[in-house]
């Protein structure tokens, strides 16, 4: 019983995505409560907006709802590869050990920059219909559910980046405004 959906790209994409600087990107995602095939509708919408936008993940909160909601597909060309849906998503263990690699993001568009983010994470989080499930993941799952589960807080990776210069220079040749950056302690 999984979501059938091709991995395509529509000229127009169901929802509209939000950009830095918008305010939707900074509010603290609900819990939802209810999974029926409303919630499922809404899944699929995020998956042909993020499939058409060249993306591999994407939150709720990047299409102005106010949910913990995320989708991701780290391999969004093979249609054996089912998306990934996680609601109400709960980190339970970081590894200690770091890593920095480039990140990007469909609210940020051609904005890469290193960030730091531990190895591997374990998460908790239910599926689409509603099932408890665990995942422990590395590499760039990992830091795909990392980077979609910091805009449920109201985070986006550029508050992450260490090098405000560059970072400023990357988003001001690009349209954005350092001043929408709100640093992580």
């Amino acid at each position: 019983m999984k979501l059938l959906l091709r991995k395509k790209k529509l000229k127009n994409p169901p929802l509209k995505l939000h950009y830095l600087g918008d305010r939707a990107l900074r509010q603290p995602a609900k819990r939802i409560t209810k999974i029926d095939d409303e919630l499922r509708q809404l899944v699929r919408e995020m998956l042909q907006t993020m499939y058409s936008s060249d993306g591999i993940g994407l939150a709720a909160p990047q299409v102005g709802i106010n949910k913990q909601l995320i989708v991701i597909d780290c391999e969004p060309d093979n249609p054996a590869n089912p998306p990934l849906v996680l609601i109400n998503p709960v980190i339970k263990q970081v590894s200690k050990d770091i890593c920095v690699a480039q990140e990007g993001c469909l609210s940020i568009p051609n904005v890469y920059m290193d960030v730091k983010r531990p190895e591997v994470v374990e998460i908790a989080y239910k599926d689409e219909y509603g099932r408890p499930k665990t995942l422990k993941a590395g590499d760039l799952l990992g830091r795909c559910i990392q980077h979609e589960m910091d805009h449920l807080n109201g985070v986006v990776f550029v508050d992450r980046v260490e090098n405000s210069l560059t970072l400023a220079q990357e988003l001001s040749k690009n349209g954005f405004s350092y001043q929408a950056v709100k640093p992580v302690a």
